[in-house]
């Protein structure tokens, strides 16, 4: 059904299919007991699929990665089609527009997708409210966090508090996002004398809030793939000093090696299958700095089971899709499940949790 579907969606602009698919979820997440029973048949239930960290059990390793719902719209929905988790956002303290269109750029012959939409988002005030409306569903929801683009970069610090204050209780995560390759300056955060500013502000505020209300909410930061490996271990032993509680790996790439598609040489962040065994190759760099020592959320490039469980392996405790679900449709998350199992016990694994940093043992 969805190849007949995503030929038609793939005749529209990308960014226009993406708001009728909105529209879609929008309207599934207003009929319960309809998205009680699409959910049910999306849902691979099975403990060997299920995984705890960051505080909470997430019932499935396979989660949607931030960009989709940028306004925390339609999580409901989404938590329907069978993923294990959902990040909403990037969400910046003010609303904002984003760059000019045309902005999101579809790459077929290579599976690929790059974007420039520079954070276009409500703000973290209507993001709130909507958290306030909407159901909450029985998966973790993390939430994506941004700074504005015209926030100078020493001020940024205070952006990531607001978003965190505003949010605090409506997050099972926070992710601290410095690597979006679409607004200018920001990837400058990553170098380490601005990183451990950046960082020892939020941590501090994250404590603040937790003594506050009680409890306390993980705080994962999200690094780029274009670093050395002597930026990448500088950024994780300073994320680790300063009580970050996880790595996600990675944000989209610059890079443009190997591409066939009409589209190839657009600005913006490069995602899909070009980055599956980059992506891999960072996880399994970041795993050898960290030791386990904090949860990596895996992204980049996962189409199947199979790319799900070389992250898994080379120490990834999650994984998340995004442009795999463009490809794939929206079973991917019970796919790549289903796939998950049959691997796990053709590889004498009796769950992911074991399958975690295998690669390195």
């Amino acid at each position: 059904m969805y190849s007949a579907l995503r030929r038609m969606l793939f005749k529209m602009d990308p960014e226009t299919a993406h708001e009728m698919t909105i529209k879609g979820l929008q309207l599934l997440q207003s009929t319960p007991p309809v998205r009680h029973l699409y959910q049910k048949s999306m849902t691979v239930a099975d403990p060997r699929l299920q995984t705890t960290c960051l505080g909470t059990t997430f019932p499935n390793p396979v989660g949607l990665a931030a960009g989709f719902d940028k306004h925390a719209t339609v999580y409901p929905g989404l938590a329907a089609l069978g993923f294990g988790f959902v990040e909403v956002g990037t969400l910046t303290p003010r609303p904002q527009s984003g760059n000019p269109k045309p902005r999101l750029f579809r790459l077929p012959e290579d599976q690929a997708v790059i974007n420039r939409m520079g954070f276009n988002n409500h703000g973290v005030e209507q993001a709130k409210r909507a958290f306030e409306i909407l159901a909450r569903p029985s998966i973790p929801i993390g939430i994506n966090l941004g700074k504005n683009k015209d926030t100078p970069n020493e001020e940024a610090a205070s952006d990531y508090q607001k978003g965190l204050e505003a949010l605090y209780l409506h997050g099972d995560y926070f992710v601290i996002n410095i690597s979006s390759p679409n607004t200018v300056g920001l990837r400058d955060l990553q170098h380490a004398t601005a990183l451990k500013e950046l960082l020892s502000a939020v941590i501090g505020k994250r404590e603040q809030l937790a003594a506050e209300h009680g409890t306390t909410r993980p705080v994962l930061l999200k690094i780029a793939p274009d670093l050395s490996e002597e930026q990448v271990e500088e950024i994780v032993n300073a994320a680790l000093q300063l009580g970050i509680d996880g790595i996600i790996a990675t944000n989209t790439t610059l890079a443009r090696d190997g591409l066939t598609a009409n589209h190839r040489n657009e600005m913006g962040g490069l995602s899909g299958k070009p980055l599956t065994s980059r992506s891999t190759a960072f996880i399994h760099h970041v795993y050898q700095l960290t030791q386990g020592r904090v949860p990596i959320i895996g992204v980049g490039g996962i189409f199947t089971g199979q790319d799900a469980l070389d992250k898994i392996k080379a120490g990834a405790n999650l994984v998340q899709v995004y442009t795999g679900m463009i490809y794939r449709g929206p079973s991917i998350a019970k796919w790549i499940n289903q796939e998950l199992l049959r691997l796990l016990e053709q590889e004498g694994f009796n769950s992911v949790k074991e399958a975690v940093g295998s690669a390195h043992r």
